[in-house]
């Protein structure tokens, strides 16, 4: 996503979907998120290390009712329905992911696997739902030494 003459429409439900990209990406997608009409937010990851963090900063962010992510079914049902924040789409932008993956990965791969079902969930109803997590820019292919 650093290269500058990459574009995404993030108004195309069917482009939509998880994406790695580095932590300075995060702010330019937030920004074009809100530009395209998109209701964006950003969930800091820095230092949650396990299940139980992570469900509660989402659960908080997007302002879940209670009850709403306390297990992995739950989150998955959720991010598949957000009645309680409608929008013409969504952006939710996660920083400092490497944290939860080098912490506890199995969370980290359900968590990858519960947003690509969320975001296939509303290409079908034509709404884009992106997901961007944020790795260390040394991890991407070409990244300078």
């Amino acid at each position: 996503m650093s290269d500058p003459g990459v574009e995404l429409d993030l108004g195309d439900p069917l482009l939509a979907g998880v994406f790695f990209v580095t932590g300075d990406d995060l702010a330019t997608l937030d920004v074009a998120a809100r530009d395209a009409g998109l209701l964006a937010r950003r969930i800091d990851l820095g230092d949650c290390a396990g299940k139980a963090a992570l469900l509660a900063r989402i659960a908080e962010v997007l302002a879940m009712p209670d009850g709403r992510a306390r297990n992995w079914d739950a989150l998955g049902d959720s991010l598949r329905d957000l009645s309680w924040l409608p929008a013409p789409g969504y952006a939710v932008l996660f920083d400092g992911a490497q944290h939860l993956r080098d912490g506890d990965e199995a969370s980290f791969d359900t968590l990858l696997t519960l947003l690509e079902e969320a975001s296939a969930e509303w290409a079908t109803q034509e709404v884009p739902f992106w997901s961007f997590l944020a790795l260390p820019e040394d991890e991407f292919e070409g990244a300078a030494p």
